[in-house]
């Protein structure tokens, strides 16, 4: 405290603290930094990284500079990067697609239930269209293979009446899902494939979402697990009766999937809203803005990029004012 009183006084001593220069003993001369650089370089070195070139030196009985040195000068020449020929592979984030209406895009995974025996599971195959989020196919097997998938989107596009080039089927990088019998298959159904980036869950969220549903249903037997598969079959079957026509899902602005799917949720959620401006009418004290939303966006988009999320979110916004203009009309 008394310094700084000190400076403050007129003719005071200014603080040459930051005005110092000091040179640390230790610091590498212009010769030494180039022998760092010339050694890491050498063609004996240049494939590998300084935290090998420093034991590789010390076995020839030749000390240059320490590791964290090493490092240190080949930032500042920026010659740290990945040293080996091998470069690793650059995945892409995935093509965005959109769906403004059901199977147009669907997405599908597989996942775990256990069974009784420790270590041995069986296999929930689900298909979903991320417009409705209605699950259009499933199937659980002993194993996982293309060939169970393969029938499985078959099946789905049997069931849905789809025609080619209608649909896209996104998935993860597992085998069943790049199976050339799985290929084979969509390529004769005329559907487009696409792929999440290896080990990135968030490429395929739809599905993933789906599965964290399903394994917290209060009528997964978390403790009890299956005994058989036949009981695995059951209990999937009666699951996706529920999801499809009962669940009320919260990304669906609490319709069903089934509802969406089919496009009942339009007259559903204009009704909710009249019922809400009736209701703002009637007793306006109790709204200090609009009334809830009731809308969803138009256009549904797999792994959207910025200019995706802008125009769903102005997709939104413009739903909403129609719903609006419809309730006012009638």
């Amino acid at each position: 405290m008394r310094t700084i009183e000190r400076w403050e006084k007129e003719d005071g001593l200014q603080d040459q603290r930051k005005l110092i220069k000091r040179i640390p003993i230790n610091k590498l001369t212009q010769e030494q930094r180039d022998m760092v650089i010339s050694t890491a370089n050498n063609v004996n070195y240049r494939d590998l990284p300084p935290c090998k070139i420093v034991p590789l030196l010390a076995d020839e009985g030749k000390y240059i500079a320490s590791e964290s040195t090493f490092y240190r000068v080949l930032r500042a020449e920026n010659q740290l990067a990945h040293r080996q020929l091998s470069r690793p592979a650059k995945h892409r984030r995935p093509q965005a697609y959109e769906a403004n209406g059901p199977n147009q895009v669907w997405s599908w995974d597989i996942s775990y239930l256990p069974t009784r025996v420790a270590g041995l599971y069986f296999y929930l195959y689900i298909i979903v269209d991320i417009y409705s989020r209605k699950i259009v196919g499933f199937s659980v097997h002993e194993q996982e293979l293309a060939s169970h998938a393969a029938n499985l989107i078959t099946q789905a596009c049997l069931d849905e009446d789809l025609s080619r080039e209608q649909l896209v089927l996104h998935s993860d990088n597992g085998v069943p899902m790049k199976g050339a019998t799985m290929l084979a298959t969509l390529e004769k159904l005329g559907v487009v494939p696409s792929f999440s980036r290896p080990s990135v869950s968030d490429d395929n969220p739809y599905s993933e979402a789906l599965f964290r549903t399903a394994k917290y249903h209060p009528s997964f037997p978390m403790l009890d697990k299956f005994g058989a598969i036949l009981d695995a079959r059951q209990w999937s079957e009666k699951f996706v009766c529920w999801y499809n026509n009962e669940h009320l899902h919260s990304a669906l602005k609490f319709v069903t999937p089934h509802q969406r799917h089919t496009g009942l949720d339009k007259e559903i959620r204009a009704k909710r809203h009249q019922v809400y401006q009736l209701a703002k009418e009637q007793h306006p004290e109790r709204w200090s803005g609009n009334t809830r939303n009731w809308s969803l966006p138009d256009i549904v988009t797999l792994n959207p990029n910025k200019k995706n999320k802008q125009e769903c979110t102005a997709a939104s916004n413009d739903a909403e004012l129609l719903i609006s203009i419809e309730s006012t009309a009638s």
